[in-house]
């Protein structure tokens, strides 16, 4: 891929410019400054994964042991 041919993406912590490329360590990030709003945010728990919801315990009562 050439010069020309970057392709630029959203910075999905500004919203602006960011190249996607091998030479830009902070991609999809445009910047240290962004990724570092990031990561904060997930070590504040405020970026969470979505948690399978648990089993009833009437769902174990009628499951054969293996």
């Amino acid at each position: 891929m050439s010069d020309a041919e970057v392709r630029i993406v959203v910075c999905p912590q500004c919203g602006g410019p960011s190249r996607y490329e091998a030479a830009n360590v902070y991609r999809p990030f445009c910047g240290e400054r962004c990724r570092n709003i990031d990561l904060g945010a997930w070590a504040n728990e405020e970026h969470r994964l979505p948690d399978q919801t648990p089993q009833d315990d009437a769902d174990f009562e009628n499951t054969p042991l293996q």
